[in-house]
């Protein structure tokens, strides 16, 4: 996705570098530890992110009543499922999910700044947060799709759901094809954070 927006090509090395210095700078004034930093980083990596989102999608494929009940009321249909703790809390606060159908097509953005639900999708990628994603996606949806290598046929319509402070969107893709005889765990492997952006289709089997 990198790819379709154009940074610096120093830009890793650069804000690895600012971070390096902000952590220094903040160890040294005792607003932090040098273990503050680790403790955060594991918890996006084992506790918060696209995993536990791909676990809500595959119960959605395999159970269309939770399905129903996930869409209504996202935060009590997660609370059905074992997921760790604070599934609403660090960015997770009012998430809501809407579900792609073969007439219907939904696409997450954030007009304001980069609101997203960092408990399903883990944390939002640089491209989500450049204005001029933000901005075209708004405004030509399926123009911005086709340049991810999306292409949404023109009787499918797209719906665009602007995250805010107040409501965290993510989309529930649609189930691929010929995948009847997978189990749940490995239909968990076929969803992908940009399938739950809605800037791609979840994996084929």
């Amino acid at each position: 996705m990198m790819d379709r927006f154009h940074y610096r090509q120093d830009r890793e090395a650069y804000s690895a570098a600012r971070v390096k210095a902000l952590e220094a700078l903040l160890i040294k004034k005792g607003v932090i530890t040098d273990k503050t930093v680790d403790t955060v980083l594991d918890f996006f990596e084992t506790k918060m992110g696209p995993f536990n989102g791909a676990k809500i999608v595959a119960r959605a494929w395999v159970d269309p009543t939770f399905k129903d009940r996930l869409v209504a009321d996202t935060p009590k249909a997660i609370a059905e499922l074992q997921l760790p703790e604070g599934m609403a809390g660090a960015e997770g606060e009012h998430m809501r999910a809407v579900a792609n159908a073969p007439d219907v097509h939904n696409l997450i953005i954030c007009t304001l700044c980069s609101c997203y639900p960092w408990p399903v999708l883990g944390l939002p990628p640089y491209w989500y947060k450049d204005p001029t994603f933000r901005s075209r996606a708004a405004r030509e949806p399926r123009a911005v799709l086709t340049e991810f290598g999306l292409a949404v046929p023109d009787a499918v319509e797209i719906k665009v759901w602007d995250s805010s402070a107040q409501i965290r969107w993510f989309v529930v893709p649609e189930r691929p094809a010929g995948t009847d005889g997978l189990s749940e765990a490995e239909l968990e492997a076929l969803v992908t954070p940009e399938a739950m952006m809605g800037v791609a289709v979840a994996r084929a089997a």
